[in-house]
């Protein structure tokens, strides 16, 4: 059992890291507080500040995230607004093709491995890209977390089908190519009209 809070040492910064993981995956990086994640690990909460600076930070962190997510979504943004599916694809084709795509494969792959890391992918994919894709583009509230799942189940289709299974001749097909071919239709899933009775739309990103 252990005994007050554990001080700085080598291993803090992993046991925080192990404690900041768990505690995502079981309840959800909204409900995930500092001083909980801190509680879990035995550290006290200024420790997490001083190793991550910010929840986020820890969060990404978590995740060993291959690229900023705040930094990709300012470059897809910027594009003009009937452009956005286009500039989506480019992008997050781009960040595959660098060698930032090693780590993003590992991502997807443990993500297919157990309902674990499937949970720290799907908070990793609501909270740090959809929803902040989302809020600049100016999609309707309701329609949103719809609107923004269609985009991921296009996206992660295409980098699962192309990188992870290689297969041809999409995996070898040039970037501009699928940019022109995916893109219409990722625009379509979050500006164009979509037939929604029924589907849910107003459901929580969550």
């Amino acid at each position: 059992m252990r005994s007050g809070r554990r001080p700085g040492s080598p291993d803090t910064r992993q046991v925080i890291l192990d404690a900041a993981r768990d505690a995502f995956a079981e309840k959800g990086y909204d409900t995930s507080s500092v001083r909980a994640i801190a509680t879990r690990a035995g550290v006290d909460p200024a420790l997490i500040h001083h190793y991550f600076g910010t929840k986020e930070k820890l969060f990404l962190a978590c995740m060993d995230a291959p690229v900023d997510p705040h930094a990709v979504i300012a470059v897809i943004v910027a594009a003009p607004r009937d452009r956005i599916g286009n500039q989506i694809v480019r992008v997050v084709l781009g960040v595959w093709e660098s060698p930032a795509g090693t780590a993003a494969a590992a991502l997807v792959r443990t993500s297919i491995s157990g309902e674990w890391h499937a949970r720290l992918l799907r908070e990793f994919l609501t909270t740090q890209i959809l929803r902040h894709l989302a809020a600049p583009l100016g999609l309707d509230a309701a329609e949103a977390p719809l609107r923004t799942n269609l985009v991921a189940s296009q996206l992660v289709g295409l980098m699962y089908t192309r990188y992870i299974l290689r297969l041809e001749p999409l995996a070898s097909a040039p970037v501009e190519e699928l940019v022109e071919i995916i893109g219409p239709n990722v625009q379509r899933y979050l500006t164009g009209d979509l037939d929604l009775t029924g589907t849910g739309a107003a459901t929580a990103d969550r």
